[in-house]
């Protein structure tokens, strides 16, 4: 009997063993969002690649199917330059092989986007190569990938519950024979004594339940896997408010200005050229196309009720202007210091890197994290373009000065910049 017990103990954890690898394998296949890959491919890759032919760039559908090492790729994304820099031999071979043309270097991408890409590109070529050629593109392609579907979710939960009743009967099964061995031997079990003790009690069923010690550990385990996950959560996205979008007092249509008409950022933003701060563009700004264009629009009327403008008569009366109440939408903490003129005048770095394809934007929303691993993974990749660049150059002077043992003070460092001191 006791090697029963012992052999219905090993199947119980034998089936616990099989669902935890189920749910590990579940996850670990849960990596890349297709659809999110595709939205970056379109606005990052299409100018120089397609999937299935060979432009500027290989065709990456074969490539990036057959590559398996996806950390390689993501650097090689993010930056091939660098890969190229330390010889590898994978980026060498497709660099000698397109007459060592350089590709564009993203350092904006993380290491998810990449994955989001490569997931995107394997699923649209696996439909492309399953696709008939010639025939409907939408018969015979395969389903596209969008990770574990909830028949497959709910089927592991299954799993996992009917691991978890089996295990129960196991258990009961267990006790069953211990207790027949120890009344063939005349003594009495741990639960009978508890139960003759506390007979009576209402808190028998607890007490008893207490020394199950496979559900105390059960319940234990759950509850401390929980809370450490909703911690972990909690900590880890305090002040990030990725994907903010909130209600402006006029409905400014970036994609409309920025992306149909090609206004450049700094025609409203000049601040970002020349200052800490992009600045707010002022409603005047928007008076040196607006006094004409789109007059019958109500948004426009707000901007002339704002300022005091009464288009019949082409006049302003400062008694009615009031001010414009902009709601912020990116906002870094106090602690950090952010100049856009060092990025944008020395750094040469285009709004889109962390604002994101805000010529696409109906409406503005905060596109980056803006966290500190965001901004340092930002740093680490890109490289200065330190010639011709003024920045730099006097950087250089002073240099040779300190090397001279000439005479070098805080103001040839910069020291009497506004922005050093006033935010």
């Amino acid at each position: 009997m006791r090697s029963i017990s012992l052999i219905l103990k090993q199947l119980s954890r034998s089936i616990l063993l099989v669902a935890g690898l189920t749910a590990m394998s579940l996850a670990a296949r849960a990596q890349g969002d297709a659809a999110k890959g595709e939205a970056l491919f379109k606005s990052k890759c299409t100018a120089c690649h397609k999937l299935d032919q060979r432009m500027t760039g290989p065709a990456l559908g074969p490539i990036i199917t057959a590559e398996t090492d996806d950390k390689w790729l993501t650097k090689w994304i993010q930056n091939n330059q660098a890969v190229i820099a330390a010889k590898d031999p994978k980026a060498l071979k497709i660099y000698n092989e397109f007459n060592q043309a350089s590709m564009t270097v993203f350092a904006d991408l993380s290491d998810g986007d990449a994955a989001n890409i490569i997931a995107y590109v394997r699923t649209e070529y696996k439909k492309m190569q399953e696709t008939p050629k010639g025939g409907d593109p939408t018969k015979g392609a395969a389903a596209e990938d969008k990770g574990p579907s909830s028949m497959m979710i709910y089927g592991l939960l299954g799993v996992i519950v009917i691991a978890f009743i089996v295990i129960l009967v196991l258990n009961k099964v267990i006790g069953t024979l211990e207790r027949l061995l120890l009344k063939k031997k005349g003594l009495l079990t741990d639960e009978e004594e508890a139960e003759q003790a506390e007979k009576g009690s209402a808190l028998a069923t607890v007490v008893k339940l207490s020394k199950n010690k496979k559900l105390v550990f059960f319940f234990v385990f759950c509850g401390t896997l929980a809370l450490g996950s909703y911690a972990w959560v909690t900590m880890w996205n305090t002040n990030v408010h990725q994907g903010y979008q909130p209600v402006q007092p006029i409905k400014f249509p970036h994609d409309l200005h920025a992306g149909v008409m090609k206004i450049q950022c700094q025609y409203c933003h000049s601040g970002a050229y020349k200052s800490k701060n992009a600045t707010i563009p002022s409603l005047n700004i928007c008076m040196n196309c607006h006094k004409t264009v789109k007059t019958e629009s109500p948004e426009i009327h707000k901007i002339y009720d704002a300022l005091g403008y009464d288009p019949s008569t082409a006049k302003y009366d400062s008694t009615k202007a009031h001010p414009m109440q902009w709601v912020r939408v990116h906002n870094l903490p106090d602690l950090a210091y952010f100049n856009h003129s060092q990025h944008v005048k020395v750094g040469k770095i285009k709004c889109q890197q962390c604002h994101g394809p805000i010529e696409t934007m109906k409406e503005v929303y905060q596109y980056s994290p803006l966290t500190m691993k965001w901004c340092i993974q930002c740093h680490k990749r890109t490289e200065v373009d330190y010639k011709g660049n003024a920045y730099y150059a006097h950087l250089e002077e002073v240099h040779d000065k300190i090397k001279r043992g000439e005479k070098v003070t805080e103001k040839e460092m910069g020291g009497t910049e506004c922005g050093k001191c006033h935010y």
